[in-house]
């Protein structure tokens, strides 16, 4: 089932990424792009892409990390692209296309890297481990283990993002029920679900509902008109998953985690970064990563202060010597595989945009189709191919739409990866976690439900944000 499930998966993208060709800024950063759709460069570009990223989804089962292909990739395309511009005399628009990719990659890796130093730095402090100590011993009975996670997955992920929040609660789902794999299983769908759907109403949550923010395509309180629908999306599968919970207690676990020196000031600091963000982006008009990197600055600077006074024993080292903290550690553990593995996906739709594909896919989907049958279709096709690529290609087209049309796509790319284990990160994530015990069946097995869900959403949303549509 295991091999059947992969099979079919590289053909489906294969042929979604055919039919549903990635596109790239170039229309916003350097004019009109040439139309080399149909060239002998262009395909050979397309081919390479689909190659690079049939590696990326083999990522699990070849041990090739994810960024390696596409970095590769996105450097041969962008030499295809000046080679076929060269021939038809329109090299000096090449610079500039790839400028404002670079550019827009700039902004989303720098955020990122604020907002994953931030997330190491609590985890270094121990404020998730003394969170996960805290419900592991509780002794909560397993209904009450459900839906704890899952309301926690749906709340943190706004701030602290769906990966993070995902493998949070997933630990205590194994810490306090590793003995009942059933169980497990269902919880991690109710926590991809939860997370990915607490992901989608705020720009924080998901990388997606970031690019949109910073794309200035929904302003930062416009992503709570999400709420509602994304609440349905989580809760509607967790309601049916309820009702075959095992009955029973696990017994509770002794474990006390200290927070360490400085923990509630960090995220005191995360919390301040977040509305710095906010307020340069609306009421300065400045670009929501200046804010991210003077936080980041902010606690670069509370970094040395507990390097100099916290002298705290747990801190020590296994040779007996003091183990000061370095915010420089937090900066190395930022997810960098991640971060490359960006840079060569928007590099690669950058340079298959500037072919010209921009123009084929808004007509195949947004105004043959329409824009809300296309935007559900985004959703469905961000749980087989992942959604970034995907939202980035749908930004970076541009199609035009109605203020609740943005939100739609906003929603359905990122509750749409739920639908599958494969679909999101957080979904990823939890199968190396939970390895045989949640898995791509086991998902599959409630993928109706999930689905069921998304239908829900998608129509609250139409139904309750009716006058921005």
């Amino acid at each position: 089932m295991k091999n059947l499930s992969n099979t079919w998966r590289v053909s489906l993208i294969g042929l979604v990424t055919c039919l549903f060709p990635v596109i790239s800024l170039a229309s916003e950063g350097g004019g009109d792009v040439a139309h080399l759709t149909g060239t002998g460069l262009g395909l050979t570009a397309l081919i390479l892409f689909i190659f690079a990223y049939a590696l990326v989804i083999g990522e699990e089962h070849i041990h090739l990390r994810k960024s390696k292909p596409v970095m590769v990739a996105a450097g041969i395309i962008w030499v295809l692209v000046a080679i076929a511009y060269m021939e038809i005399g329109q090299i000096d628009k090449v610079e500039a296309i790839l400028d404002h990719n670079l550019l827009e990659y700039g902004k989303l890796m720098l955020f990122l890297l604020a907002a994953m130093t931030f997330i190491n730095t609590l985890d270094e402090r121990n404020m998730f481990a003394a969170l996960r100590s805290w419900l592991v011993s509780r002794g909560f009975s397993l209904y009450g283990i459900f839906w704890i996670t899952g309301v926690l997955a749906f709340f943190i992920s706004p701030v602290a993002d769906n990966l993070t929040t995902a493998l949070l609660m997933a630990a205590v789902l194994v810490a306090v029920a590793s003995d009942r794999p059933q169980f497990v299983a269902m919880g991690c769908v109710n926590i991809v679900v939860a997370a990915n759907a607490g992901g989608a109403w705020s720009p924080f949550g998901d990388i997606t509902t970031l690019m949109v923010w910073q794309a200035g395509l929904v302003e930062f309180t416009g992503f709570f008109a999400l709420f509602i629908p994304s609440l349905l999306n989580w809760l509607v599968p967790a309601l049916i998953m309820s009702f075959f919970i095992e009955k029973g207690k696990p017994a509770a676990i002794s474990q006390v985690i200290r927070v360490k020196q400085g923990g509630f000031v960090v995220l005191g600091l995360f919390v301040a970064t977040i509305a710095m963000a906010v307020v340069f982006h609306n009421s300065l008009h400045l670009p929501p990563v200046l804010g991210m990197m003077t936080g980041l600055g902010v606690l670069k600077f509370y970094g040395w202060y507990l390097k100099m006074f916290d002298n705290d024993p747990s801190n020590d080292t296994a040779d007996g010597s003091v183990g000061r903290f370095d915010i420089f550690n937090q900066l190395q553990r930022a997810e960098w595989d991640t971060l490359m593995f960006f840079y060569g996906v928007i590099l690669c739709v950058g340079g298959l945009g500037a072919f010209g594909y921009l123009a084929m896919v808004s007509e195949l989907l947004y105004t043959d189709m329409g824009a809300t049958w296309a935007n559900v279709m985004v959703g469905i096709l961000s749980a087989i191919v992942d959604n970034i690529p995907v939202m980035f290609a749908v930004i970076t087209m541009n199609p035009d739409m109605s203020y609740g049309q943005w939100l739609l796509v906003t929603l359905t790319a990122g509750v749409g990866g739920s639908l599958l284990s494969i679909g999101s990160a957080a979904g990823v994530a939890l199968m190396g976690q939970a390895r045989g015990i949640y898995t791509f069946g086991s998902h599959l097995k409630w993928t109706w439900a999930v689905a069921l869900g998304y239908v829900v959403s998608i129509w609250a949303h139409l139904w309750i944000n009716a006058t921005l549509i």
